[in-house]
């Protein structure tokens, strides 16, 4: 038997090509970047050449020294909620549109007046909002309608690299949910939807299941990847629900936190939760049978990033002095300034908000400065204000499942001063587990072993996750959080009728 399964995770930022053994052990773990052009305020888009690009340059070298011939299959996770116009030949024809763009609000706004709000969130799991695909899709054709007369398929990130590696075009269960014509409840393509968003059905691609093949690496795929040609390509799924199984929550009652550019708290259910105010979500699992509700935020590192890049310069030439992560100095700085950052409130949403605002308008702010603050206080009201974000996603979960613990994983879960922040204000158990930047990538391997039959099930996540480490909350602290939540969610409101008055431009 095959040994090994060849994983990429098809990132915001870069792609991440791993390979792991068939035990569960990560061999190797290679990570090429590639750019993001914002503009226009919240518009976000990528070169899809630069996807392929780094797909080929992060697996040659990750195959570099390794017997090619013991990969049993390969598997993408990738970003969800773009749209990739292609033409028949599967030529890009416009940049990729990503979940994190905004333009689309007056195509949101056209589906609202032809459909209720809540029995659209009833048939999809999804509210109608500028981020997910068929909007954005919408925009295409209202604003280059040259470009959607030529498209022959809609794509996802993860979808168009599976076409580059077999020539054939198909989505998921998973990364459909996130087109929003997905009904969720018969997994199919909604002709009601269709008919409502007014798009050409036909443009949507061939649905199939996370573990089905979708086909096999074709020998110009091979040449340019450095394998054999014929490895079968598993379908995979989208970051969200590969995190998902990347953790081991691929039954009820597995809670997780991914803590990257942006955040989401999810977990599995056998039915979906539905919020009556529409704030969370539910995408299809990869495991038969369940639901991934869900809840995501757009800036959670990224905010903390922005804190280092744009504010935190001292630290960033103090740590390049002495080797270190600025995060390392940062961190240290935040353990300075007490739970509650001695009043100070971040609001995070520094390109707009989905879950729990779901407002293209929000934006950030840094609420009751005063001469008595200090430097330590303003980064930890950052780091805590993206947590509390986060905890009102949690408890809405809370409401329909009991959640005590909370695997946390991604770049944000290096950190123990965050992840002891995320203790006390979930107020849960926070576990880190062996793989944290590799979680996803090892849910798209454990997708591609079962679906090309080296595992005979999903409970083989056990044999990749280990637990390293436990931070059990203070409850001592749980009325300090509150009192924080509250005037985070107090301050939003008071905010919300002055956010358009700051500028988005290019709806």
């Amino acid at each position: 038997m095959k040994r090994c399964i060849l994983a990429h995770d098809l990132g915001t930022s870069g792609n991440k090509a791993t390979l792991f053994t068939t035990e569960g052990k990560l061999e190797k773990s290679v990570t090429v970047p590639y750019g993001t052009h914002y503009f226009n305020t919240n518009w976000v888009e990528q070169d899809p050449e630069d996807w392929w690009n780094a797909v080929c340059s992060s697996t040659q070298s990750l195959v570099s020294g390794v017997d090619v011939r013991e990969i049993a299959a390969i598997a993408f996770s990738g970003q969800m909620m773009g749209c990739l116009c292609v033409d028949r030949e599967g030529r890009p024809l416009r940049p990729a549109i990503l979940y994190s763009d905004q333009r689309s609000v007056r195509e949101c706004d056209a589906i609202l007046q032809r459909i209720d709000a809540k029995e659209f969130y009833r048939i999809t799991g999804h509210r109608a909002s500028a981020s997910y695909s068929v909007e954005k899709l919408m925009w295409v054709r209202n604003h280059e309608p040259e470009v959607y007369a030529k498209t022959h398929k809609m794509l996802h990130a993860k979808d168009y690299l599976n076409f580059r590696l077999t020539g054939v075009m198909a989505t998921e269960y998973s990364d459909a949910s996130g087109t929003n014509v997905l009904d969720l409840n018969s997994l199919r393509w909604s002709e009601k939807l269709i008919g409502i968003t007014g798009i050409d059905g036909e443009k949507l691609p061939t649905l199939k299941a996370s573990t089905d093949v979708v086909g096999e690496l074709t020998a110009n795929a091979a040449k340019a990847l450095g394998l054999p040609a014929g490895i079968p390509v598993v379908a995979g799924g989208g970051d969200g629900v590969c995190a998902g199984v990347g953790v081991g929550s691929v039954k009820p009652g597995m809670t997780y936190n991914y803590l990257g550019s942006s955040s989401w708290i999810a977990t599995t259910t056998e039915r979906p939760i539905y919020d009556e105010q529409m704030r969370t979500f539910v995408w299809a699992h990869a495991v038969p049978g369940y639901v991934h509700p869900c809840g995501t935020m757009q800036t959670a590192g990224g905010a903390y990033a922005w804190l280092k890049n744009e504010i935190c310069t001292l630290e960033k030439a103090f740590a390049t002095e002495l080797g270190l992560s600025p995060y390392d100095i940062i961190n240290s700085e935040i353990e300075k300034s007490p739970p509650g950052a001695s009043g100070l409130v971040f609001l995070p949403y520094l390109l707009g908000e989905r879950t729990p605002r779901w407002n293209p308008d929000a934006k950030g702010a840094l609420l009751g400065l005063t001469l008595e603050h200090k430097r330590a206080d303003v980064l930890r009201a950052v780091m805590e204000g993206i947590t509390l974000n986060l905890s009102i996603i949690l408890d809405i979960f809370r409401e329909q499942v009991p959640i005590r613990e909370i695997t946390v994983i991604g770049g944000g879960a290096k950190g123990g001063v965050w992840r002891k922040i995320m203790a006390d204000v979930y107020q849960a158990d926070i576990l880190r587990p062996n793989y944290l930047e590799e979680a996803t990538s090892m849910g798209a391997a454990i997708i591609g072993g079962v679906g090309c039959g080296v595992f005979k099930s999903f409970d083989v996540t056990d044999r990749f996750i280990e637990i390293t480490d436990r931070v059990r909350p203070d409850p001592a602290l749980a009325p300090v959080y509150k009192e924080t939540k509250d005037l985070l969610n107090d301050s939003y409101d008071a905010l919300v009728r002055l956010f358009p008055r700051f500028g988005r431009r290019g709806r």
